[in-house]
């Protein structure tokens, strides 16, 4: 199996063939969406000649892929220590989460004032067509009557 994995600005992060089982992981410093391409190294024959291609995908952010009783471990932290530090990454992760909130929310406020806007000025363009409408259509009908000698 082939693994390739894209940052947003389309720079490759990860590139490495595996054997028939491998695991990656990978650490991103881009915020955004990333592109992870699988390519299977056998070929399509022996896919469609009854053999089959299994992929199991299990995705980890923030916080979650720390593994702290091997970062106990390494560092060598009481349990105090390693809690303290579970917890400021919990706190961290809570404030990537809030600004994330904060970006969307942001980005949506200005999705529906533009929309708002676009609708103001349609009702606007509307209203001045139907008055334009109704003044051509007056004139239009005292002049028929004129001509007709009704008026």
């Amino acid at each position: 199996m082939f693994v390739e994995v894209k940052d947003p600005d389309a720079k490759v992060v990860l590139s490495r063939q595996y054997g028939s089982e491998g695991r990656f992981t990978f650490t991103s410093h881009t915020p955004g969406e990333h592109q992870i391409c699988l390519h299977s190294n056998s070929t399509r024959l022996a896919l469609f000649a009854g053999g089959k291609l299994r992929v199991h995908l299990d995705i980890q952010v923030g916080e979650h892929t720390n593994n702290y009783p091997e970062i106990a471990a390494k560092d060598k932290l009481t349990e105090l220590q390693l809690r303290a530090r579970q917890l400021l990454d919990q706190v961290e992760q809570i404030q990537k989460e809030q600004n994330y909130q904060r970006f969307r929310e942001e980005r949506f406020r200005m999705t529906s004032e533009s929309t708002n806007q676009r609708v103001l000025w349609w009702s606007i363009a509307q209203t001045v067509i139907l008055i334009l409408t109704g003044i051509w259509q007056m004139r239009h009908l005292k002049s028929f009557f004129e001509a007709k000698k009704l008026v």
